[in-house]
């Protein structure tokens, strides 16, 4: 998202139900003991809630105030987007965009980072490139960036906004898309092999329907990364509603489903016009979808008080301009306290059928490294995700050892492995070999058949 006005891109999203109409049952009772923060209600389920930050804004003190008591996430609304970051073609600008990574973590709240490649918010020397003169401008721009905040950065926002809008599902036109089809994905490795460790994301808006071409479009994409070994790690919903654009039906079918593909999901730009109830019960509707999605990680809000917001006249966000909670404050924060409540009123159309979610964890006991598997299992199959996480020596390189009794892999990604069931093996490829002491990286599989029991082991090569 950028601060210049977005009409053009906030296309009306095709309603299945009215803004005014959804939810009108959806606030939650407070419960006892509640926690009394938008991070720390939110991290009682395992998630996190934070806020899109701008640096010239900090030496406001109700706007830090805010942000220090009730975010645990941070994305900079511009600093870390290409034309701050590299003004001149490898000359880098680091200083304002660590004001804001810096006051982050020095309160322990983590980063997500926005944006490493998109077609807007390049600098003018990289607008006037193309061919395969862009596309490697556009490498070592990523490279350098996310070498430089290595070990800082949560999640990136690789690729923002690679989609078009419409009827077509498919690409938008850009200078970095005339590279070639496969800009995204050399994207992606590039990311990887500068930061092994961060969350890579595909990030976009109009994507909330689960009907509509665009996200389909998108969808396809990460079916496909998943299936050929792309690292991609999670999506990243903008979520920007309002009256002509309202919370779909089937939002938390379509978290859902991308979740169903192996990636965590995440709402990364929230704000929703309106006011009083019915903003209120919006933000509970989404909150909510999130919370009924065990990979949706979190929720981060576009702005912290509406005068701050890209949309101001329409008032979207948690706080007024005085920095005063709205109701739409306190229904999120009732929400998160209540727990992953599903909505009954969300479509439930999805490829599966029954889900549930579990994790388990294996200690080898030689200090070396841990497996741990998150099971998303339907009725026809399953995702597994496995973290593997070094020891207090750090990794060169790992194995990681599944039994899968009554199942078979049919597809896998960010590992290489030997078998397809019984004792199957895995092990790390090239860009995720090296894992620091304490620090973890993740590799996942899909398959047919009952993936309990997967029961990993981990050991150093």
């Amino acid at each position: 998202m950028r601060l210049t006005a977005k009409s053009v891109a906030l296309i009306p999203a095709i309603a299945t139900v009215a803004a005014a109409a959804i939810g009108a049952t959806l606030i939650t009772t407070p419960v006892a003991n509640a926690a009394t923060t938008l991070a720390a209600a939110a991290q009682q389920s395992g998630r996190y809630f934070g806020t899109a930050v701008a640096a010239y804004k900090l030496n406001d003190s109700t706007y830090t105030g805010i942000l220090n008591r009730e975010f645990d996430m941070v994305t900079a609304e511009n600093e870390m987007k290409m034309d701050a970051l590299e003004p001149n073609q490898n000359q880098f600008s680091y200083g304002t965009a660590d004001r804001i990574v810096n006051l982050a973590l020095n309160q322990g709240k983590r980063v997500r980072g926005h944006a490493l490649a998109w077609h807007m918010q390049q600098p003018g020397w990289m607008q006037n490139m193309g061919g395969t003169q862009l596309r490697n401008a556009m490498l070592n721009h990523i490279t350098q960036v996310a070498t430089y905040y290595r070990g800082k950065i949560y999640a990136w926002d690789v690729v923002n906004e690679a989609f078009a809008d419409g009827s077509s599902g498919g690409r938008r036109d850009s200078n970095l898309q005339r590279t070639g089809d496969d800009w995204i994905e050399a994207a992606f490795r590039a990311a990887r092999a500068a930061d092994p460790t961060a969350k890579l994301c595909y990030n976009d808006y109009n994507t909330d329907d689960w009907s509509h071409a665009k996200t389909q479009g998108v969808y396809r994409m990460v079916q496909d990364f998943k299936s050929r070994g792309v690292p991609i790690d999670c999506v990243g919903f903008q979520s920007h509603f309002n009256s002509q654009s309202p919370v779909p039906g089937n939002y938390q079918t379509t978290l859902q489903n991308f979740a169903n593909l192996g990636v965590d999901v995440q709402i990364t730009e929230l704000d929703i016009e309106g006011s009083g109830s019915t903003q209120a019960q919006n933000y509970s509707r989404v909150t909510q979808a999130c919370l009924a999605v065990a990979r949706c990680t979190g929720i981060t809000v576009w702005g912290i008080r509406d005068t701050d917001s890209w949309r101001a006249s329409g008032t979207p966000l948690l706080f007024d301009g005085n920095g005063n909670k709205k109701q739409a404050y306190n229904s999120t924060l009732d929400a998160l306290n209540a727990g992953g409540t599903t909505d009954p009123t969300t479509s439930t159309t999805t490829t599966t059928t029954t889900t549930t979610t579990t994790t388990t964890s294996n200690n080898p006991g030689n200090g070396a490294c841990t497996a741990t598997v998150s099971l998303n299992q339907w009725n026809e199959g399953f995702v597994a995700t496995i973290r593997v996480t070094a020891g207090s020596s750090g990794l060169n390189g790992w194995r990681v050892t599944t039994t899968l009794s009554n199942a078979t892999v049919t597809g896998s990604w960010n590992a290489d492995r030997s078998g397809n069931s019984g004792s199957v093996n895995w092990t790390n490829v090239s860009y995720n070999g090296n894992v620091p002491a304490g620090g973890w990286t993740e590799f996942g599989f899909q398959g047919s058949g009952n993936g309990s029991g997967l029961n990993p082991t981990c050991s150093a090569r």
